[in-house]
């Protein structure tokens, strides 16, 4: 008799990876990437870094969220949460004119960054095709 884990293991496999490794890909191009971090706007320009931030958003292939929160206890904090379906479409959006010229606006504006972890979604987001 096969033990639960094995069988649920196998099902994540077929359904994350089981596709792209049969295509060549190795399973960090196929499973989900996610980032947080802690931008520190200069005092007094967190509302318009947010509001360009916010900016275009929409249209980044590969993106499942992009969260934008104030930080309750600092004025001028700003956490940002990121899910994409993979780390190179992440990469990719990057390279986005949209997402350049947005740095390059925001970048006056920022007094810093304070945390950045990069993490793996396992739960709570569904990937579409």
């Amino acid at each position: 008799m096969i033990g639960r884990r094995p069988v649920l293991a196998g099902l994540a496999m077929a359904m994350l990876g089981g596709p792209a490794l049969a295509r060549g890909k190795r399973m960090e191009e196929v499973e989900p990437y996610g980032l947080i971090g802690k931008i520190k706007a200069k005092p007094g320009t967190r509302a318009e870094l947010v509001a360009l931030l916010s900016g275009g958003t929409g249209d980044m292939p590969g993106c499942l969220a992009y969260l934008i929160a104030e930080d309750l206890k600092d004025a001028d904090g700003i956490w940002i949460t990121e899910i994409w379906k993979t780390r190179q479409f992440h990469a990719d959006s990057l390279k986005l004119p949209a997402v350049q010229a947005a740095i390059a606006k925001g970048r006056p504006l920022i007094a810093g960054f304070e945390t950045h972890v990069e993490t793996r979604p396992v739960t709570g987001i569904r990937i579409k095709g």
